[in-house]
């Protein structure tokens, strides 16, 4: 323990007080840095280990005694000469460990004097580890007189307290401001009841390893899970620059720890995760993911905490999956590879059986399963997100698209939306290679909306936007077929012609759908029919390539206007 020259005036000012017997001092004893110049009778008197080193010395007209060994070295000797020289002093929670220590290195047992050092310090330690407090700030003092602290026994049984008080559901209500005091000196402190998990803060001050010991003693004592993970997601944040990131991958704040020992927190706290889902929310697990790849952690712990983001990729968000590209020779903005393992691992964790499951439900006509709705839509936003890079390849762009199966989307417009940008981003693309993008989105799942913006896109091969027309057409002949049973209903289901067919809504008032409103809606959509043939005339030049596009989709041209009163007799003869 080093001394400033401030301390050392202080301490020898207070064992100039100490010699006020009037005989000179006898004894020296040297204790780290300081030397001490005492009695011998006090000190023999109370320490076996004191009195064997005098009488070895004892030819010597003023011994010299080295303890520089001694746990806590000066501060801690300079209390243990108040205690010989019955000078009253305080003893607290925070030198309690490392005076417990010194007494039993230097032997001050009963055989010496009845209440001696040790039986003092044992006892008032048990006080402390009654109180929440208490306990953490002694086995924060642990670390300074190791081995010592862990051969007494000291760091296992505050840990244990620690446990056991952490794992009471209703909270540890004994939490002091001030740790008690020793030796007729006492302070005035009043409980505070803690909330929720009051005791994340205070444990976060613990090192490494007694952190670690910590979280495996509660774990073992069956404390859930989500608590254990709240734990060290306020640990790692408060130890690592999770938000203190720069573009090219170093740290823009830096704590106290260096790359080395960061890098050892992280593996760490990543072995020491709950392995239930959900025990740690996603964005941490993306955020300590992405530290640790900056800082060039194991393999081993990066698949671990892909895995485990893989696992819960469905509360992911888009902006926490965006992860910056740390690799030098990579000129991508984003760590697209690292996405597409998250996305292998999510599909894994789902299992076949389930997809087999979810595609039979969607082949039916049900609606595509939550989880992988979610999972598909986060990826269409990653993909439109990355989709700008112009240093993306194409094929790391189709690969990572066409991770999900086809029924995981209930709609195409996300996946169309980048593709559009990507085509965009890539003009250089020859038409094969366009081609191959457009096959990743299925013209059959647009939207009206999407379907107008893809049969307009300049982007877009010739064949795509066919497609697209085509299965836009075949909408619309479904709506007028619709349309058509109705008129059929309205014309002939009756010998009295009715003017109106009519459903009961639930609050029991009539709804009525007139025929007006009937010849209005099949104007508007033969209209929109109108429409989308002149878009395709725009694009097909000539009258050949006009013919040969319906031959090839079986399609007939309808140049008159539908006359509601006479298909209404005969629907099915309609095209």
């Amino acid at each position: 323990m080093c001394f400033s020259w401030r301390a050392k005036v202080a301490v020898e000012t207070a064992l100039f007080r100490l010699c006020t017997t009037g005989l000179p001092s006898d004894v020296r004893v040297e204790a780290g840095e300081m030397s001490f110049h005492l009695h011998k009778f006090p000190l023999l008197s109370r320490s076996r280990l004191l009195e064997r080193m005098i009488q070895d010395k004892d030819d010597q007209a003023k011994s010299v005694l080295s303890l520089h060994d001694l746990p806590g070295g000066a501060g801690s000797f300079l209390l243990v000469a108040k205690f010989c020289y019955d000078v009253k002093f305080e003893l607290t929670s925070t030198n309690v460990v490392s005076l417990r220590c010194a007494a039993e290195h230097l032997q001050m047992t009963e055989d010496y004097g009845e209440g001696n050092l040790i039986s003092q310090t044992a006892t008032f330690l048990e006080q402390v580890l009654n109180t929440w407090e208490g306990t953490v700030q002694a086995l924060e003092t642990c670390e300074a007189v190791l081995p010592f602290s862990e051969e007494l026994d000291i760091i296992s049984r505050c840990i244990d307290s620690l446990a056991d008080k952490a794992c009471e559901e209703r909270g540890w209500p004994q939490r002091y401001h001030h740790s008690p005091v020793w030796n007729g000196i006492h302070s005035s402190s009043e409980p505070c009841s803690p909330a929720g998990d009051w005791w994340y803060e205070d444990v976060a001050v613990l090192n490494l390893p007694l952190f670690k010991r910590l979280i495996d003693v509660v774990t073992c004592k069956g404390m859930a899970p989500s608590r254990i993970g709240g734990a060290l997601m306020l640990y790692a944040k408060r130890h690592l620059p999770l938000h203190g990131r720069s573009r090219s991958g170093s740290f823009q704040e830096r704590t106290h720890e260096s790359d080395e020992e960061q890098r050892t927190l992280v593996e760490e706290i990543t072995e020491l995760l709950p392995n239930q889902k959900g025990a740690t929310p996603t964005r941490f697990l993306l955020e300590l993911l992405k530290v640790a790849m900056i800082l060039d952690a194991g393999a081993a712990c990066r698949e671990t905490l892909e895995r485990r983001v893989g696992a819960q990729l469905d509360q992911a968000v888009l902006q926490d999956l965006l992860i910056p590209n740390t690799v030098p020779l990579e000129e991508t903005l984003y760590d697209v590879e690292c996405v597409q393992r998250i996305v292998d691992y999510f599909l894994d964790m789902v299992g076949d059986d389930e997809y087999e499951g979810e595609e039979e439900q969607s082949v039916e006509g049900f609606d595509s399963p939550p989880l992988m709705t979610i999972v598909a839509n986060l990826l269409d936003g990653y993909l439109a997100e990355i989709a700008n890079d112009v240093n993306l390849k194409l094929e790391d762009f189709v690969l990572l698209a066409a991770s999900l199966p086809d029924y995981a989307r209930s709609l195409d417009d996300g996946i169309y939306r980048a593709i559009d940008i990507y085509l965009k981003a890539h003009p250089w693309l020859t038409e094969q290679e366009r081609e191959l993008v457009c096959r990743l989105m299925n013209c059959q799942k647009l939207s009206i909306e999407a379907s107008t913006s893809a049969a307009q896109n300049e982007m877009l091969p010739l064949r795509v936007t066919m497609q697209v027309l085509f299965f836009e057409q075949l909408r619309l002949r479904s709506y007028m077929a619709g349309w058509f049973v109705v008129s059929d209903t309205l014309g002939g289901g009756s010998n009295e012609r009715p003017s109106a067919v009519s459903s009961v809504a639930g609050g029991g008032g009539d709804q009525s759908i007139t025929l007006n409103e009937v010849r209005e809606r099949v104007s508007r959509l033969e209209n929109k029919c109108d429409s989308i043939k002149h878009e395709i005339r725009k694009l097909v030049r000539t009258k050949g390539r006009w013919v040969n596009f319906y031959k090839r989709f079986g399609l007939k041209v309808r140049t008159k206007s539908f006359d509601l009163k006479s298909d209404a007799k005969s629907p099915t003869n309609q095209d």
